[in-house]
């Protein structure tokens, strides 16, 4: 048995495990510790509502699941075992007037549907979509220099735009302002605050270049096929072990920690300096998100019956509506009419619910360690645009955001972005370094969501981070 490691993993989500896979790739002897009693973090799937239906605990839609150059790697390995749903249409926004407006995989067949917009959404999206390779490559790491910089400088402009100034300027219709704000959400900030059409942009180009798939039988299928190629690379895996100190990780050369930047200064300690300690307790997170899974006797009774072409659905009406929800959100406030983003994975993954029946899967933003209950706010929302809904209903589960960080350390206050999203911590997550995922001493990365690129099931910050300590391992 192996008591002495090239690396030790602290925490078994996807970063957690790319990091482990990538490290253990390049042929290092790798442990991951996990204090949960499965693997997974963000990644774990389980019978929330009632026997036979399978609801993702934290991710469902996996924007990046096609386009982060891990996960593409990693599905280009024999036996991955993960299988991705894509839904005929990505993305649909129901309106008040009853019809809805779908983001289809096409960016023409999307602009027919946007009336006096049409051209003006061709223009933007389609040179975006084009060069969406490019742009996935720059975007999903650490600030560096762009490789491609006249597409970067094209994309970069609009995106450092507050979302608001940016659907204003850039569409004249509700149509399109309304879809664009509904994606501009994901950035859990106001969206008057510069760089929140950042997101919007970014998940409306991976929309028309890849789709925003499921994983077949659950997002729980993905951290298994981490763990089994991290085993077949000869690296281990051990859950059940609460991480307090260094002391009681296994004797490694590097550590790598797949944990918040407060539970990395706490773990550490004397191993780090007091400046960058300092810094890592002054970290701040986003707001919170409230979360439903609902058992359903059928799908959902949209009013347009075309949003059962999408896989994900945005619940927020108007431009002005998700404007006003994501500023209630951003002041500290519950907002009457939120947000709330659905996935209907089970009408595209007849695995997660017995035939006939689905699953639905919800949330909506809050402050930051919210206790308030917001289900009959939530489902309320959508029965505004699905009238019945409430009727399908066979069974429920909510979490607030102590219930969510309580399953998942990493989600602080029920913060899913692992982080403050805001335009001074694009990249300077958790402090500003050269490497983000180094710290003073180069024996101990960080690769949770508090890095560059941030939240998301993309892998990246662990790839990153593996990288780094990949250069620390080979200059000792």
């Amino acid at each position: 048995m192996v008591r002495s490691y090239d690396a030790v993993i602290v925490g078994s989500g996807p970063n957690g495990l790319a990091a482990a896979v990538t490290l253990a790739e390049h042929g290092k002897t790798v442990h991951v510790v996990e204090a949960a009693d499965e693997i997974g973090g963000g990644c774990r799937t389980a019978e929330l509502t009632l026997p036979g239906f399978h609801h993702d605990v934290c991710s469902t839609v996996l924007p990046f699941g096609t386009v982060s150059p891990f996960f593409t790697a990693f599905n280009n390995t024999a036996g991955a075992g993960v299988e991705l749903v894509f839904s005929d249409a990505p993305l649909a926004h129901p309106l008040d007037d009853g019809e809805a407006v779908l983001l289809e995989r096409s960016v023409d067949a999307t602009a027919a549907n946007l009336g006096v917009d049409g051209r003006r959404y061709r223009r933007i999206l389609g040179p975006i979509a084009g060069h969406a390779s490019q742009l996935t490559e720059q975007i999903l790491g650490p600030l560096r220099a762009p490789r491609h910089p006249v597409v970067m400088g094209a994309f970069g402009v609009p995106a450092l735009m507050p979302a608001t100034a940016f659907a204003r300027v850039a569409y004249r219709g509700e149509r399109a302002r309304a879809l664009f704000a509904g994606m501009a959400g994901h950035s859990m900030m106001s969206l008057n605050r510069p760089a929140s059409a950042s997101i919007g942009l970014v998940l409306n180009m991976v929309a028309h270049s890849a789709g925003w798939p499921v994983a077949r039988g659950g997002t729980a299928t993905l951290a298994a096929a981490l763990a089994a190629r991290l085993a077949e690379l000869g690296g281990t895996v051990e859950t059940g072990r609460r991480v307090s100190s260094l002391a009681d990780l296994p004797s490694s050369r590097v550590h790598v920690f797949d944990v918040v930047p407060r539970d990395l200064e706490r773990i550490c300690a004397d191993a780090l300096p007091a400046r960058y300690r300092s810094r890592l307790r002054r970290y701040r997170h986003g707001p919170g998100v409230f979360k439903l899974d609902w058992a359903l006797d059928g799908p959902v009774p949209w009013r347009d019956p075309r949003c059962g072409r999408a896989a994900t659905v945005h619940v927020g009406g108007s431009f002005g509506d998700i404007v006003a929800s994501e500023s209630a959100v951003a002041a500290g406030r519950h907002p009457d009419r939120p947000l709330v983003i659905l996935a209907q994975a089970s009408l595209f993954d007849a695995t997660r619910a017995p035939s006939g029946q689905h699953t639905l899967w919800g949330y909506c933003h809050v402050p930051n360690g919210s206790r308030r209950d917001m289900t009959a706010t939530i489902e309320a929302q959508i029965e505004r645009f699905a009238p019945g809904f409430r009727d399908r209903i066979i069974g429920r589960h909510a979490m607030d955001s102590a219930a969510l960080e309580a399953h998942n350390a990493n989600i602080v206050g029920g913060d899913i972005n692992g982080g403050m999203f805001s335009l001074g911590r694009l990249f300077a997550r958790p402090a500003l370094r050269i490497s983000p995922y180094t710290t003073p001493n180069p024996r101990i990365f960080i690769c949770s969501a508090a890095t560059p690129p941030g939240g998301g099931v993309h892998g990246m910050c662990g790839w990153w981070a593996g990288q780094a300590a990949l250069r620390s391992l080979a200059h000792r």
